[in-house]
Formats: structure tokens, C-alpha cells, sequence
């Protein structure tokens, strides 16, 4: 059985970064509602140009690290085989999409507020039970609290809130669909990297969006690509900002800290993405908070910080005992 990895990361730095990650994709939420209403784009075709700019924003990064690692340094990661590379592009690259697409279909489905707490209450599910199977990561007794308490309290946010939707099964379907796209991503690259022979956290997002794209191509053209030309100035803008933002820097960081942070961990920081966007709401959008959705953030925020402190904690043992035990 395999345990957390070595990294040169600290593992502080690598919370911070899914920190920052999921904050930045709680804004995103918030900026696909505005292109909803002003650019016509569907979710597939708003899904493409996300993936599409993050792409052509990463890769000139990616394409200079790759220059920069040749003549100024050793590589900093263990070069797999092509088979293993063929094998991390595919998955990764097959579940950004899902993860990605099916979430917005599950929306548009069965409504957000059912969408949203189907895949982000049953994605740290997933990646325990995967994640202890494929990883040998011990969720603790402690861990499974903090687990559960997340789930508690995005559940009160999410469905104590107003303007819940009808459950359709269907959509819900879907929802269970992202939730395991995202769960796959999230264990997958901890057991890449959970002996510190991972790959470079940047190539796996050029990589990633590269095949998401091409998926999703011939669904944002069925769908229709092009936005409106009323408000095009507004449109572009947002989408600019979901392609720098959101997408190439906080993918980015995400795949970077995942390499020091426990999946499990990882599944319930990333919880804060719907907090993100309830105050943007409440700040932004003129929305009412009841007191569901005080209750649920003040839960999930606390089950966030348990679970942070507690990696935290026991970073240093894991360090040392990252070898092959069984």
C-alpha cells in the first residue's frame, strides 16, 4: 500500500493553492450567469471558449518552463513512459470534460441549487472510498467528520436556500456524473504523484485543456458557438476574465497543490466554490441571505478548517513514511 508523497512543496503553500482555486471557481459561477443572459451561449459552447482560452493562455507558460527546465536546470519530475503520459493525458483530459459539461447540463437539467449539491456533496464521497482504495489514504475518524459535516453543511446552503429546483432524475444523474469526473482527476493525480514521480502540474493542464476542447467542439458547434453581437464588448470581457482566471491559473494551481495535499482533503476544500458564489450573489446580485444559507456556510467553512489544520498536522509524518509499507 502507498502513502502521501514527497514533494518540495510545502504542504501549507499547496493548500493555499486549491484555496485559491476554488475561491476564484466560485467567481466563475457568477460570471457564466451574466454570459447566460447576455451573450446566448450555451453551456457546452460557454464550456469550449473557457477550456479554449485557458488553453492558449497556458501553453506559451508551459512552452517556456519546458525551455527554461532544458537549460537551466535538471528536471524537476520523473519523465514517465509514453504509454503512462498517452494513459494521464486521456484520463485527466476525459474527466475535466465530464466533470465540466455534465455539471452544466445537470443545471440547466434539474436546476442549480439540486446540481450543485448532487456533484460537490457526493464528490468527497467518491474520492474517500477511491481514494483510500487506489491510494491507501487513511480518512481517520476525524477526517470523516469533517467529511461528513462538509456534506452537512453545503446541503443546508444549497437546498435551505430560495429558488431550489424541481429534482429530476435525469439530472441528478447528471450532477452524480461530474461529481465522479471530478473524483477521477482529484485520485488519479494523487496516485501519480504518490511516490514523487509526478508529472508537471502545468503540462497536465495544457494537456487537459487540450482535450477537453477538442471534445466539446463539435458540441459548442451543434449548440452554437458564436455569441451575440449586442453586449459583445461585456461578453468577451467576462469571457477573457473566465479563461485567465478561473480556468488557466487556478487549474494550474489546483493540479500543483494536489501533488502535496490529500485527495480527500482536496474534495472538501473545494467546497468554498459555492460559498464563493453565495456572496457574490448577496453582494454583487442584490440576493437575500436566509438563514439556510448563514448556517450551511458557517458549517462548511468550519468543516473546511478542521480538515485543513488536520493535514496540516500531519504533514510531517507523512513525509517520512512515504515509501511502499505493504
Amino acid at each position: 500500500m502507498l502513502t502521501p508523497v514527497r514533494s518540495a512543496l510545502p504542504v501549507g503553500r499547496g493548500l493555499a493553492y486549491i484555496t485559491f482555486a476554488a475561491t476564484t471557481w466560485g467567481t466563475a459561477g457568477a460570471a457564466a450567469s451574466l454570459l447566460y443572459d447576455t451573450s446566448g451561449l450555451g453551456p457546452l459552447a460557454l464550456t469550449f471558449w473557457r477550456t479554449l482560452g485557458g488553453l492558449a493562455l497556458m501553453l506559451p507558460v508551459v512552452l517556456l518552463r519546458a525551455r527554461r527546465t532544458r537549460t537551466l536546470a535538471p528536471r524537476a519530475y520523473v519523465r514517465p513512459s509514453r504509454r503512462d503520459r498517452t494513459t494521464r493525458i486521456v484520463v485527466t483530459g476525459l474527466g475535466l470534460t465530464v466533470f465540466q459539461a455534465a455539471y452544466f447540463e445537470a443545471v440547466d437539467s434539474t436546476g442549480l441549487a439540486v446540481a450543485t449539491v448532487v456533484t460537490l456533496g457526493a464528490a468527497p464521497v467518491m474520492v474517500a472510498l477511491v481514494g483510500r482504495v487506489a491510494v491507501g489514504e487513511r480518512l481517520g475518524i476525524g477526517g470523516a467528520c469533517a467529511v461528513a459535516g462538509a456534506v452537512v453543511g453545503l446541503s443546508v446552503l444549497v437546498l435551505g436556500s430560495e429558488g431550489t429546483g424541481a429534482v429530476r432524475p435525469a439530472g441528478v444523474g447528471l450532477a452524480l456524473l461530474s461529481g465522479a469526473g471530478y473524483a477521477t482527476i482529484t485520485v488519479y493525480t494523487r496516485y501519480l504523484s504518490r511516490d514523487g514521480g509526478g508529472t508537471d502540474p502545468y503540462v497536465t493542464t495544457v494537456t487537459s485543456f487540450a482535450v477537453c476542447t477538442g471534445c466539446l467542439l463539435p458540441f459548442a458547434l451543434a449548440e452554437g458557438p458564436l455569441p451575440q453581437a449586442q453586449h459583445l464588448g461585456q461578453t468577451v470581457g467576462l469571457l477573457v476574465y473566465v479563461a485567465a482566471v478561473p480556468t488557466a491559473l487556478a487549474y494550474g494551481l489546483y493540479f500543483t497543490g494536489l501533488a502535496v495535499v490529500r485527495a480527500t482533503t482536496v474534495s472538501v476544500i473545494t467546497l468554498i466554490e459555492p460559498v464563493t458564489a453565495a456572496v457574490i450573489a448577496v453582494a454583487l446580485l442584490d440576493e437575500r441571505l436566509t438563514v439556510a444559507t448563514v448556517l450551511g456556510t458557517a458549517v462548511l467553512l468550519c468543516a473546511v478548517v478542521a480538515l485543513a489544520l488536520a493535514e496540516a498536522r500531519s504533514a510531517p509524518a507523512a513525509s517520512v513514511d512515504a515509501a511502499p509499507t505493504g
